[in-house]
């Protein structure tokens, strides 16, 4: 590796907002060797000693993608697939000095192991054609001994950190279609049609008569059957190391994140009205083929629904339309999430609005209209905080002022999960049902904000070497003299109980990643807070012991969802935590 140039920073063209110094060698190789959904698919790489089943102790570089892990040769010559995050079971940093190395490369390598399922050779692959070019695997050139030696000139502060996201993506929340629809019309500059807001649009067959609701929907059952066939093929564990031998390394991270969102977002695929809502169609998926406008097209459409969005004296209706165009526009197009963060107005201004509206008025009460504003604001900032941890746009202004907004929005955030109510209210089942619902779709919508900062701090936490203080320490000390965090975290754990007590029924995509998202947020709780960890146990102990049976939830979540056992795994850590003698 002599004579390898070590600064290898990554990212792709100014067209795309991320004006870093990229490896332009290996960038050029992967628009060559790749298809181009697979090439807008990579987020980051970085050089790491690789060791697997095929690979002994070489020095490569790890591409991820929101899809797979694929691996090159440090002078890259051939592009293989190491492995999908679909058949991951575990990733892990491993404490241990790897022997091959020395000197400082020892004392800082940082070891990953990612356990996951491979299927038999002897069995034809169901991966789909097309997504990596064709290449011979790369041999094995016996290079244990040349590890240490490999990795002399290269620089140890190798920071990647770029990627794109395909159209096809899912993203968390959205419009029903007849929300969509009461968009007006008359956005014929920053939106002429609802349907082709997004700015990164499926051309999809006309509308579809709709289908009984016992009838299944072609795309989960063309996914469920995909699920089965692989997992028919997946017969042995494999194990795939790598070792980061840069102090400032953050591919655990990336790997952590990459597979949690790929979770999260192939689980919520499975839910048809999630996909409605990012404009898949439901028909022929594999067929959908997207129209992308240009960088400088979606600048000036964003500018303009943003400067709408800030206009004084708005309606409280014109506003929350304005919030849905902006809501389903991100949801089909992520370029939208760095206009955002890249906007000094836009998330102070969400703030801004989730904290006037959430005070509940004169006397603190609730309203229909507020409680839909509130969390159409909270369902917009979680689109916004999710997939953009390498924006550094992002981490400037959440921790701008010493975080206030960020200290702004967790106020917030939290709220009574005891419904007050207006008067006109007094005596109207029917509006108070309503009441109710909305209450409850706010604290669902709360918990998966919450989620989204929880794991944004976690990633802080591992890596001092960002120097900023959003910990997860420091949101609990914000939090800890709220009024209403008591209540509003007893109310999650509680929502957990009645979800896993309930009847034997399996749950929703939507529903088993919220119950994800929830346990999350609960495990902080008890890990990071002496306070919070001592009411959940006092107040939920025997509720935990009781109804909550980790034998049942095969029933509750079912394995064809990516989550399931991610969220069984979370699960079973949350039970012994709570159930842990003082």
């Amino acid at each position: 590796m002599g004579g390898v140039k070590g600064d290898i920073p990554m990212a792709r063209t100014s067209e795309h907002g991320l004006l870093r110094h990229k490896n332009s060698k290996l960038d050029s190789f992967l628009k060559r060797n790749t298809s181009r959904d697979v090439y807008e698919r990579i987020r980051v790489y970085e050089p790491c000693v690789v060791v697997s089943d095929s690979v002994k102790k070489v020095f490569m570089h790890v591409i991820l993608s929101d899809e797979r892990v694929y691996l090159s040769e440090y002078q890259p010559r051939a592009l293989r697939e190491a492995l999908s995050f679909r058949h991951v079971k575990s990733i892990e940093l491993i404490n241990d000095l790897p022997d091959f190395l020395s000197g400082q490369d020892r004392e800082r390598s940082m070891h990953i192991r990612v356990v996951h399922t491979a299927k038999d050779p002897g069995k034809k692959s169901s991966r789909p054609k097309g997504s990596v070019q064709n290449k011979p695997p790369f041999p094995s050139r016996g290079r244990n001994s040349s590890a240490r030696h490999s990795l002399e000139g290269v620089n140890p502060i190798l920071q990647s950190s770029s990627w794109r996201i395909s159209p096809t993506s899912m993203r968390d929340g959205g419009l029903e279609e007849e929300e969509v629809s009461v968009i007006p019309k008359r956005r014929s500059a920053s939106c002429p049609n609802p349907d082709v807001l997004a700015l990164a649009v499926f051309n999809t067959s006309p509308a579809h008569s709709s289908s009984s609701s016992d009838q299944r929907d072609p795309v989960q059952t063309a996914l469920m059957r995909r699920t089965t066939t692989e997992e028919q093929d997946e017969e042995k564990e494999q194990e795939l190391h790598l070792y980061a031998v840069s102090p400032s390394s953050r591919i655990y991270l990336h790997l952590q994140s990459s597979w949690s969102s790929y979770l999260i977002r192939s689980t919520l695929m499975l839910d048809p009205v999630y996909r409605k809502r990012c404009g898949i169609s439901s028909s022929s998926p594999q067929k959908q083929k997207y129209q992308k406008i240009s960088w400088e097209r979606t600048c000036h459409l964003f500018s303009q629904l943003s400067g709408e969005l800030l206009q004084e004296n708005i309606s409280l209706e014109r506003l929350y339309l304005l919030l849905q165009e902006l809501h389903t526009a991100t949801d089909r197009n992520p370029t939208i999430k760095k206009l955002f963060w890249r906007s000094p107005d836009l998330y102070p201004f969400l703030v801004k609005t989730l904290s006037e509206s959430s005070q509940g008025g004169q006397e603190g009460v609730h309203t229909a209209d507020r409680l839909l504003l509130c969390t159409l604001v909270v369902q917009i900032l979680s689109l916004m905080f999710r997939e953009t941890e390498i924006e550094a746009a992002r981490l400037g202004m959440l921790t701008a002022k010493q975080g206030a907004l960020t200290e702004n929005m967790l106020l917030a955030l939290v709220c009574n999960p005891d419904l007050q109510l207006p008067d006109s209210t007094n005596g109207s089942k029917s509006s108070l049902n309503k009441l109710q619902r909305l209450q409850a779709d706010y604290l669902d919508a709360a918990s998966a904000l919450l989620f989204e900062v929880v794991v944004f701090c976690q990633e802080a936490s591992r890596t001092p070497a960002l120097g900023h203080f959003l910990t997860i320490s420091w949101v609990f000390r914000l939090l800890k003299p709220h009024p209403f965090l008591l209540p509003f975290v007893g109310y999650q754990a509680q929502q957990l109980v009645l979800v896993l007590s309930g009847p034997q029924d399996a749950l929703s995509p939507s529903q088993a990643v919220l119950l994800f998202q929830r346990c999350r947020v609960l495990l902080a709780c008890l890990q990071h807070s002496a306070c919070l960890s001592k009411y959940i146990r006092t107040g939920f102990k025997e509720e935990f012991r009781y109804y909550v049976k980790t034998s049942g939830l095969e029933d509750k979540l079912p394995h064809h969802y990516p989550i399931s056992q991610p969220a069984q795994r979370l699960l079973s850590q949350l039970l012994s935590l709570v159930l842990l003698k003082p």
